[in-house]
């Protein structure tokens, strides 16, 4: 039985997306992964970027909220918040494990474009780590 997790952040549109891509690119085999946001908004197109340097289009994908999915009465086995602060993401009851992992918000990275791009690059790569790390341990 694959274990159904949930990636949160605060708009579903770069951290949270990126982990879910991930996990499915690593371990689909293994997982059934979704991701939304507490206030979902649009598409990062600095997310969709990066991505797409490495070979994986997001630009198709849609935001969802996670409320929308409490309601809707969907169970995990795992959420993972990546928001940059722990009390900035809600808690989903009846879940077996909440895990945090605080990840730089894409909307507070300041500079010119190419600075923003480095950075987004840099989250990227960290949330594949993170994700390859905790596959490993699963």
């Amino acid at each position: 039985m694959k274990k159904k997790v949930l990636f949160v952040c605060e708009f579903n549109s770069a951290r949270s997306q990126m982990a879910e891509t991930f996990l499915k690119a690593i371990a689909e085999d293994r997982f059934e992964v979704e991701s939304a946001g507490i206030t979902p908004g649009t598409l990062n197109p600095l997310a969709v970027e990066v991505m797409k340097e490495i070979g994986i289009d997001i630009s198709k994908n849609k935001t969802q909220g996670v409320f929308d999915l409490y309601k809707a009465g969907k169970r995990y086995h795992y959420i993972i918040t990546v928001c940059d602060k722990e009390n900035r993401c809600p808690v989903f009851p009846n879940t077996l494990q909440t895990l945090h992992w605080s990840l730089d918000d894409p909307a507070d990275f300041e500079g010119s474009y190419e600075e923003k791009l480095k950075k987004m690059r840099h989250l990227r790569d960290k949330i594949k780590q993170k994700i390859e790390e905790w596959v490993k341990i699963i």
